[in-house]
């Protein structure tokens, strides 16, 4: 069968049941009803892939609070990352439309999100977990290490605060010490002071980006970001 096939070869696995991915490319537009469709599939995946995402961050994020990977996750198992993961396995080319919607110059892209969590789901019903987290985590990479990133980049005040009033019972506060140069082109002192503890001041052209920097000289010397992350 030329779908199983086709599947293998994006997976590198072998499924047993062939109706099972049937399902998961079938949308309700094709389907006689939509129990025959892949929206009870799109809603076991959309779960299978937020545990996997989950597990993955939590085990190679060690020094991430909760709520900082939660906004890695939420970018990750979004529709729009899953259906440009769908595009690049080439699983919307597989999908199975009535003519309504296989008239359509584009498909949309909920659709296509749809089909790669039907698949996961598939993929997990099949052949497990442990087959399913080979076949997800080299297709997440790219997406998961973009997301950390951005989130490293723009988080750390947010990162601060959340460890800071959770284990020291205390909100962060930002003070300007200094500031220099003329009026059109100054550069801004600023450091976090915790309790009675200040850390160690930053530099930068503006306040916001000042605190963002010393924020992050505080998770450093509180052992929660690396020593060579930056703003």
């Amino acid at each position: 069968m030329e779908l199983l096939d086709r599947a293998q070869q994006i997976t590198g696995y072998r499924f047993t049941d062939a109706n099972l991915l049937i399902a998961a490319v079938t949308h309700a537009s094709l389907a006689d009803n939509r129990l025959a469709s892949n929206e009870r599939l799109e809603f076991l995946g959309d779960a299978v892939l937020g545990m996997i995402v989950c597990d993955e961050l939590f085990r190679t994020h060690p020094e991430k609070l909760e709520g900082e990977m939660t906004k890695i996750k939420s970018v990750v198992v979004s529709r729009r990352t899953c259906a440009i993961i769908a595009d690049e396995l080439g699983l919307s080319e597989l999908l199975r439309l009535g003519k309504g919607m296989a008239d359509h110059f584009e498909v949309p892209g909920s659709v296509k999100a749809g089909v790669f969590e039907a698949f996961v789901a598939a993929l997990y019903l099949d052949g497990g977990i442990d087959v399913t987290r080979r076949f997800l985590i080299p297709c997440l990479h790219h997406h998961l290490q973009k997301a950390a990133g951005s989130d490293n980049k723009e988080n750390y005040k947010s990162c601060l605060q959340q460890h800071a009033q959770r284990y020291l019972d205390a909100t962060p506060r930002y003070e300007a010490l200094d500031e220099k140069g003329p009026d059109h082109s100054k550069c801004f002192e600023v450091a976090v002071v915790i309790n009675s503890r200040r850390f160690p001041s930053a530099w930068a052209p503006n306040k916001k980006e000042a605190e963002q920097r010393a924020a992050l000289l505080a998770l450093q010397e509180l052992n929660l970001a690396p020593r060579d992350a930056a703003v």
